[in-house]
């Protein structure tokens, strides 16, 4: 008998909608698909085949976020097809830092209304975000949740496990003076710092879909949805041939949280500001919202959206194998000696 129920509906949650859902989203599941993946979409949990050939000591790195309030600009927008792809991105990203491979992921949807249409568009999101990373998608949750939710909106969060070789964990303690800070770019604001986006273009009420000059023509609502870079197959490239020492996914906290994280204590990063890439959408929110400076370093991506950390008769290598898998990368500065965490000169 197929599953309906009347009762429920009535109460706002139509369990139809949900099955169509799944329905939709199956040709974009099918396009992660990869040779660990022993289980079919609609099980209770994703069934993974860890295949450890080759690694001594496997070690499971795990990964969970979500996409922040940059789904706002996607309500306003009504475009829900890339924030998938962020949400991939900020779980990815961050185990690569350790150095691992991402295996799988698995997303959560909940929303006020389900609208199948648009479950699919945010899942083949996050498909293309697992394709671009190499990962499986092996499963996730819907919840239709009236009443607590908008019927309108929706949340997205994510979760993600990679595998690495013990001895090939990144270990910041081999670290040193000299050592070279190579930027991979950004795309954009990526998806941090947008509660303070919101408020310096005042979303809600300006009129964000039409094209500025500053953007290249672009609106600030087509900028602020670009998704973020996944970083994860040209820095698998360069773990195979340099001995990478750190790496800083930099997310919600800039320069200043962020690249603190990947240093041994008494070191730090020593970074030239005129050499940082500064995209256009950064110059603007901090002309518009007449933010100083510091902050928007200690904010936002300003550009850069990881830092790699080498040594330096290693920096031409790794510039060249980057550069060789799509990554614009240069070098932002070196490591010193002292405990400022970050010196932006």
């Amino acid at each position: 008998m197929k599953s309906c129920s009347e009762s429920y509906k009535a109460a706002g949650v139509d369990i139809t909608a949900g099955y169509k859902a799944v329905e939709l989203m199956k040709s974009h599941i099918a396009r992660t698909m990869t040779s660990g993946v022993v289980s079919d979409i609609g099980g209770f949990g994703g069934l993974f085949e860890l295949d450890v050939t080759g690694i001594e000591r496997p070690v499971l790195v795990s990964g969970t976020d979500g996409v922040g309030t940059k789904l706002k600009m996607a309500f306003l927008m009504d475009k829900h097809d890339t924030v998938g792809i962020d949400c991939v991105a900020m779980c990815v990203n961050d185990i690569i830092c350790c150095g691992a491979k991402p295996l799988f992921f698995l997303d959560y949807i909940a929303c006020g209304k389900n609208v199948p249409e648009k479950i699919e568009a945010i899942v083949k999101g996050v498909a293309e975000g697992c394709v671009q990373s190499g990962c499986a998608l092996v499963g996730g949750e819907t919840a239709e949740m009236p009443g607590f939710y908008p019927v309108d909106e929706y949340d997205l969060a994510g979760f993600s496990a990679g595998v690495v070789d013990r001895k090939n964990i990144l270990d910041k303690n081999t670290v040193s003076a000299g050592d070279v800070i190579i930027a991979l770019p950004s795309s954009g604001v990526h998806s941090n710092g947008f509660s303070l986006v919101r408020k310096v273009f005042d979303v809600e009420s300006a009129d964000i879909k039409s094209p500025v000059k500053e953007l290249g023509g672009k609106s600030i609502g087509e900028t602020l949805l670009t998704p973020t870079k996944i970083y994860v197959k040209p820095m698998l490239a360069l773990f195979e041939e340099v001995k990478v020492k750190a790496v800083s996914h930099i997310t919600g906290g800039g320069f200043y949280e962020n690249i603190p994280r990947s240093l041994p204590k008494g070191y730090s990063a020593k970074i030239k500001k005129s050499d940082v890439r500064i995209l256009p959408i950064f110059e603007l929110i901090a002309k518009t919202g007449n933010i100083p400076e510091r902050d928007m370093f200690n904010t936002f991506n300003m550009g850069v959206g990881m830092s790699v950390v080498v040594a330096k008769e290693d920096a031409g290598k790794s510039l060249d194998i980057l550069k060789a898998n799509g990554e614009d990368a240069y070098v932002i500065g070196e490591v010193v000696e002292s405990d400022e965490g970050v010196i932006i000169e």
